[in-house]
Parts: structure tokens; sequence; C-alpha cells
């Protein structure tokens, strides 16, 4: 019986030590794959591709994987590529994200892989840039695959490699599968499951947090995000007889106004913030004809379920409304986007500490809410997910480029924390819930004497 404890004993501190063991060699690791992930980030940034058209990226990615011999699923959500590497101890599934589409947007940087891809975007030629960061991702997380497939035998747990496109949405909507793009569509296809993951974790470079340090927040993190769109029907005349028409200028100018009243005074914002923006209005073809109608489009932008049916309430009672008082019709559509990107609490909770033991505590800062989306949410509405923000702004800088505007920059300093923060958590959230070992109960098993 004593030897019998001395095994179990022994075996169940191998299992912690081990896996505290894996933290310098993926320290190491990381350092030394710093200049190839940089290499890879700048090669992406200068070939970007939209979403659904990630073809050489997902090519790229996917060689990769197989070179580790890492088994790879290809054409899931149209261009996502998956890997799953199985450790050579059981354990718990963890997946890793990263979105690889790049935006119609032309670059205004000036450095030697600066992209100069062209395309045509809604009827406008455009340059293509990755303007948020993603290439970024997708090196990271090759370089996470490349460290933790060098130590697959000592990994209590499997790894699923998620590469994810059109987090920005779709290119060209001929290339929607069942109405859906990205996330939602992987998650529709079964990227969560075969294994089933048991958690999820994902980043995001920012180009206004300083390079070195690391943003999270528990529970809503990004917005849920709603397409607006309204129709509004008047009658044409001359611009010198408004009289004898009914102008759908004057009432879209009134509506505009009117769905800030939203924010202002329905929405509890000392709760959760909301936004309704109206982007753009399509109407009239000459400076004396009043025309007959006009398309407005627009963005939402909510952070709880009940906030957000109130929001698309109001929206359309106060643009039906205010069409009728002007004796024109409004037609509202709403169509649903993402949802809220949130945190797990408690999973947060549990993993804060590694986050913390990489970057030092004190680089390691609660975020206020963020009104950008994510589709990393339909993710984390199937496990629990952690999704955190990775500084990629150069220390001392004052006034960074926002994302999605053609100066973006990023300092690529950043990167090997990036690839220490998802390989760390991995192999925590794998000692966490290493499989429990049985205690044999005494007596059990031995012949009764006589």
């Amino acid at each position: 019986m004593r030897n019998l404890l001395i095994t179990l004993l022994t075996a169940t501190c191998s299992v912690a030590v081990g896996q505290s063991s894996l933290k310098p060699k993926i320290s190491a690791g990381a350092d030394a794959i710093e200049k190839k992930v940089v290499s890879w980030r700048r090669d992406f940034h200068e070939n970007p591709e939209l979403g659904n058209l990630e073809y050489r990226t997902s090519k790229i990615v996917a060689d990769h994987l197989r070179s580790l011999g890492i088994d790879v699923q290809e054409k899931v959500g149209v261009t996502g590529v998956v890997g799953i590497l199985k450790g050579g101890k059981p354990g718990p599934v963890v997946a890793l994200r990263a979105d690889m589409d790049g935006l119609p947007v032309t670059e205004r940087v000036d450095v030697p892989f600066k992209s100069k891809v062209m395309t045509e975007y809604n009827g406008q030629k455009t340059g293509v840039m990755h303007a948020c960061g993603h290439d970024s991702h997708v090196a990271i997380l090759m370089g996470v695959a490349e460290i933790l497939s060098s130590i697959k035998s000592e990994l209590a747990g499997t790894v699923k490699f998620i590469f994810q496109p059109a987090e920005e949405g779709v290119y060209d909507p001929k290339l929607l599968k069942n109405g859906k793009s990205g996330a939602e569509l992987m998650v529709m296809e079964g990227v969560m499951e075969n294994p089933k993951v048991d958690a999820i974790f994902g980043l995001h470079i920012s180009s206004v947090t300083e390079a070195g340090k690391i943003g999270y927040r528990p529970g809503a993190t990004m917005a849920a995000v709603d397409q607006l769109g309204i129709k509004i029907k008047g009658k044409q005349t001359h611009g010198a007889n408004p009289w004898l028409g009914i102008d759908p200028i004057v009432t879209a100018s009134q509506i505009v106004l009117g769905l800030q009243t939203i924010v202002s005074r329905n929405v509890n914002i000392t709760e959760n913030p909301a936004i309704v923006t109206v982007g753009a209005i399509h109407g009239g073809i000459r400076q004396n004809i009043i025309p007959e109608s006009l398309e407005m489009i627009g963005t939402i932008r909510t952070f709880a379920p009940d906030q957000r049916q109130l929001v698309h309430k109001r929206i359309n009672e106060i643009a039906t409304h205010i069409a009728t008082s002007a004796g024109a019709v409004a037609e509202v559509k709403i169509d649903t986007g993402y949802p809220v990107t949130y945190n797990d609490p408690a999973l947060t909770e549990k993993m804060i500490g590694t986050l913390e033991g990489i970057a030092g505590k004190e680089n390691v800062i609660v975020q206020a809410v963020q009104t950008g989306a994510e589709d990393f949410s339909f993710f984390q509405q199937k496990v629990p997910g952690l999704f955190f923000f990775l500084g990629g702004m150069p220390k001392g800088q004052t006034n960074p480029a926002p994302h999605h505007t053609p100066d973006f920059y990023i300092d690529e300093s950043g990167f090997t924390l990036g690839i220490k923060s998802l390989a760390g958590l991995t192999v925590d959230y794998f000692e966490m819930n290493a499989p429990k070992t049985v205690e044999a109960k005494p007596g059990k098993g031995r012949k009764k004497s006589k």
C-alpha cells in the first residue's frame, strides 16, 4: 500500500513539474523564433488578401503546420485552416485563434514591406492593407504552433490552431455560404468539435497600447455590432417648388438627429454604452431636383441583449414616425452581426495570473470596454474564452494612428510577448485541468486472507 501511494504521488508531481518546466522552453523558443515571426508578418503585410480570398495566406499557413507534423484541415469556412496537435499525454482541448484577412485601405506608411496591392471594392478602386494587424496574429500563431509542436510529447492535452478568414466581412457576397462568414461559418462547420474544444484563447494586436503591455477585461469586452439600413420614400419635385413634393433629404436629416437621442435619452449609459452611427447617405442626382427617395446606412454597437433589443426598437420607432410626420415613408432594416465579445469571468480569473507572470503584473491592465466588434464572440458562445489585447504601439509615442486607417502601424517588438502568452495560457490550462489520478482504495484487489 505504501509503495502504491508513493507511486501515485510521484506520478501526480511529475505532471505538475513537467508542465512548469515547459515555461522556460517556451520563453527560449519565442526569443529564438522572433526573427522568423517578423519575417512572416512582413510577407503577409506586403501581400494582404480580403475576406474569403486569403488563398495565398492559408496555403502558407497549411504548409507550415504540415511541416511541423500537425494534422491539417483546409477550406474550413471557405478559406480557413485548422491544425490539430495531439500532445503526448491525455488532457483537455485548447483552441487558439488568429484571423487572416486585410481591409480595403490604401497604405500610407513608408516601410519596405508596404502593401501595393490594389483591388475594386464596392465599385471603387482601392488599395488592400493589413490595417488592423491580422498579419501579426497569423505570424504569432504560426510561431506558437512551431514551439508547441517541438514539445509535443510533453503536452498534456490537444491544441487546435484556428486560422480564420473574413473577420472583417466577406469581400464578395457570392463567397458567402449559408449567409454566414468568418468565425460564425467555421463554428457552423464544426470547428469547435472533433475533438471538442474546452476553452479558447485569442489576442488582438493594438496600435494604441504600448508594446510590452497586455490589456484585458472580464465579461463584456467588445461590442455587439449590427448593420442599419433605412430607405426613405418621398415625392420628387423641382428644387424651386419644394411644397409640391415630399423631401426625403430633409426627412433623413431629422432622422439622423433623432437617432442620437437613443443614446442620450433612452440607454442607461451608466451600465453599458451604446452607439448609433449613420455612416452614409445616398440620394439625389442634381442640385435643383428634390429626389423621390434616398438610402441611409450605419452601424449599431451595444453590450447587452436587452440593450440591443431596446436600441433596435427605438431606431424603428424614430425613423418611421419622423418619416410619417413629413408625409414620407421609412423602411428600416437591421441585420444582426457579431454578438458581444465576452470573456468568461471564471476562466479570466484563473488565467490572468499566467499573463501577469509572463508580462509582469504591472504590464497587465484592465481596460475599458471597446466599442469595436470581434467575431471571436461566436467561438465564445460555444465554450469559455479569453480574448486580450497585445501592445503594438512604439514606446513613447503619443499620437498613434488608429486601426482601419492608412497610417496604421505596429511595433513588432511585442510579438514575442504574444507568442509566450498564447503558449503559456495553453500549457497552464492543461496543468490546471489535467485528468485526476484515481487513488486505489485500501485492500481493493487483494486476496482475502484465510
